[in-house]
């Protein structure tokens, strides 16, 4: 039982790292023009599911949110109609990788709940869950990257902007 709760609290890290990761890739694609991203480390964000990341639900980076970073930027409808496009566009590619990301955590239970532990065995389902999730990073970075040229200059300098004061409350919290 131990070793399942461990499983799920290295799963439950993992989804809140890749959210992370994926929304700090988006906002730095955003800030720096589509030059690579950086993302930051660290835990948190909504959600906290094995499904998926949260952003891909509705309200998520990719939902509702977007519509906020893109009205402080004062984005055209054309633009919104662009970045949409592209964010529907990632949301459905990764879509059919939860199926695939559910079938590999009930072999990891199948696996930790054996009579025998065999460690080769999840060795192997871990590599397969990381060789996904490296998947789902490289499709959202890609989305950033082409939502960021849909933008100008100017509202990529007002995002980056912006992620410096966020980047700056999100330090204070850390820290008191």
């Amino acid at each position: 039982m131990t070793s399942l709760f461990i499983h799920r609290s290295v799963s439950m890290i993992q989804a809140r790292t890749l959210r992370t990761l994926s929304s700090a890739l988006v906002a730095a694609t955003f800030a720096l023009g589509g030059v690579a991203a950086h993302a930051q480390p660290g835990h948190g964000g909504p959600g906290g599911r094995h499904d998926g990341p949260a952003m891909m639900a509705p309200g998520g980076l990719f939902g509702g949110h977007m519509d906020h970073v893109l009205d402080i930027v004062n984005a055209t409808d054309a633009q919104r109609s662009q970045i949409d496009t592209i964010m529907k566009a990632a949301r459905q590619d990764l879509s059919g990788q939860r199926e695939a990301g559910r079938k590999l955590h009930e072999q990891l239970i199948t696996l930790y709940t054996a009579t025998n532990i065999d460690a080769a065995a999840i060795e192997a389902v871990r590599v397969q869950m990381s060789s996904q999730h490296e998947a789902a990073s490289k499709r959202m970075s890609q989305a950033a990257v082409d939502a960021a040229r849909v933008l100008t200059p100017e509202q990529r300098a007002k995002l980056g902007e912006l992620m410096k004061k966020r980047q700056a409350r999100m330090a204070a919290r850390r820290a008191g």
